[in-house]
């Protein structure tokens, strides 16, 4: 299995790549079903179940389900355009996909947060159905597994299906393989993840590609260091970004500064991200919009404070991270409905400490050993979001997950690369862990912080 690094990185929309994205995509793919087989249909409806229903509120996924059967898409999102959209949809009751005759669809009836049936496949599904009249004339499901992706049941069940298997060069499943393959070519592991990439597009849109999901990551960091206020959904939590880079800023050249303080730094990029991301603005999954300033953050401390920053070696940081990450992916997940916040933060965290150890001249086991300890410092990471918001323990937590990323590339630098317990291993004990955690925990808002703050 192949996942491009434009699977690993998507530009879209927050608070969450699962329950927002991953819902809009589904409503896209159902449209297109209903064209394919030119179902005379006169009515959609969506029900959505487990993890998607239980959060589903806090992350807006019942907008996303309405924008994205009136024809909206992550990619190309207009908020403008959508704030327009939801107040003709909820006036008019139908909605209007380009393509497609006008669909009788209420809102408030016709998204159905069912809590009672949870479906076999995976934590977060939902059911999209065309219908005439009463009758049921499509009917399909789909699971958000993280990251914006979406399956049916036969695409779970078949791993060649699903939209990003492709033929390459280096077809490495495991870090061990990866190594192996980086020894025997000489290459680094962001030269074998370019060639296999360059296979199915020219290295110029691949460098061109890399550079705007940089552009839209530093962009987060940009936009939230210059936006304060309340973020949205009835938690009132304060944005706190702006005001940490504003005191950041007023003391630099101060004669006295603890060395700590880069730590604050490297918060305040992942948290003016996460924040961004919580107030429904265009972010990069990275692997997912819950831990979507975690790698932006680490690449900002490169950047802007590490002395030998070399700003040519962007892509070489975000090929290398998009390997760990499709390692992870496909061996486990990072999905937080599946395997709690390990999965998102943890993931990032890893990809971010293999990425900045990459940049600053780490070997290919060095930078192995670095997602390996950034990944085992989160094993067990619950993912409890208060309220079903991707606001608390969610933006603080990536700037720990960032923080964690740059010392466990510093760590594997000060060493050889030998170290007792492999990345390959530390996968498969972040998915056993999954499997194990209490679903309470996973995604859900029954359980940990989401239910020990009885005002919320």
């Amino acid at each position: 299995m192949f996942l491009s690094i434009f699977e690993v990185f998507k530009i879209g929309i927050g608070p969450s790549s699962s329950h927002t994205m991953g819902p809009m995509v589904a409503a896209e793919r159902f449209l297109g079903m209903i064209k394919d087989q030119k179902i005379d249909a006169d009515h959609l409806r969506c029900s959505l179940h487990g993890s998607l229903a239980f959060t589903g509120k806090g992350h807006r996924t019942d907008r996303a389900v309405v924008l994205g059967l009136d024809g909206f898409t992550p990619a190309d999102f207009n908020a403008t355009l959508a704030k327009e959209a939801e107040e003709r949809i909820a006036n008019q009751n139908v909605v209007r996909p380009a393509g497609h005759p006008v669909y009788s669809f209420n809102p408030s009836t016709d998204v159905i947060f069912d809590y009672d049936r949870q479906l076999e496949g995976h934590a977060n599904a939902m059911i999209l159905q065309a219908l005439k009249g009463d009758d049921v004339l499509l009917e399909q499901i789909f699971y958000s597994v993280g990251g914006g992706f979406v399956q049916t049941p036969e695409e779970m069940a078949d791993d060649t299906q699903g939209g990003y298997t492709q033929k390459v060069f280096y077809p490495f499943k495991s870090a061990n393989q990866m190594m192996a393959m980086s020894k025997a070519t000489g290459k680094t592991i962001a030269e074998l993840k370019r060639e296999n990439e360059t296979m199915h597009r020219t290295p110029e849109e691949l460098d061109e590609g890399i550079q705007k999901i940089w552009h839209v990551m530093n962009e987060c960091i940009e936009e939230g260091f210059k936006t304060d206020g309340i973020l949205p959904g009835g938690l009132n939590v304060r944005r706190r970004a702006k005001g940490i880079h504003d005191e950041l800023e007023a003391e630099r050249g101060a004669n006295v500064a603890a060395p700590h303080i880069i730590n604050d730094w490297i918060a305040a990029y992942a948290m003016a991200v996460n924040e961004q991301n919580a107030a429904g603005a265009r972010v990069v999954t990275a692997p997912t919009n819950g831990a979507a300033g975690v790698i932006p953050a680490t690449l900002r401390y490169y950047l802007d404070h590490y002395p030998e920053a070399d700003a040519s070696k962007v892509n070489e940081f975000l090929l290398t991270a998009s390997a760990i990450g499709a390692l992870i992916k496909e061996n486990a997940s990072i999905s937080g409905a599946e395997v709690g916040c390990q999965g998102e933060v943890g993931s990032a965290s890893a990809m971010a400490a293999a990425g900045l150890c990459a940049v600053m001249g780490g070997t290919t086991e060095q930078i192995e050993n670095a997602a390996e300890i950034a990944l085992e410092h989160h094993l067990g990471m619950t993912c409890d979001p208060i309220k079903g918001l991707v606001q608390a323990p969610c933006i603080e937590r990536n700037g720990l997950g960032a923080i964690k990323a740059v010392s466990a590339a510093s760590l594997s630098l000060r060493g050889d690369g030998k170290h007792l317990v492999s990345l390959d291993a530390c996968i498969e004990t972040m998915r056993q862990t999954g499997l194990d955690m209490n679903s309470k925990y996973k995604e859900t808002s029954l359980g940990g912080l989401a239910v020990n703050l009885p005002a919320c």
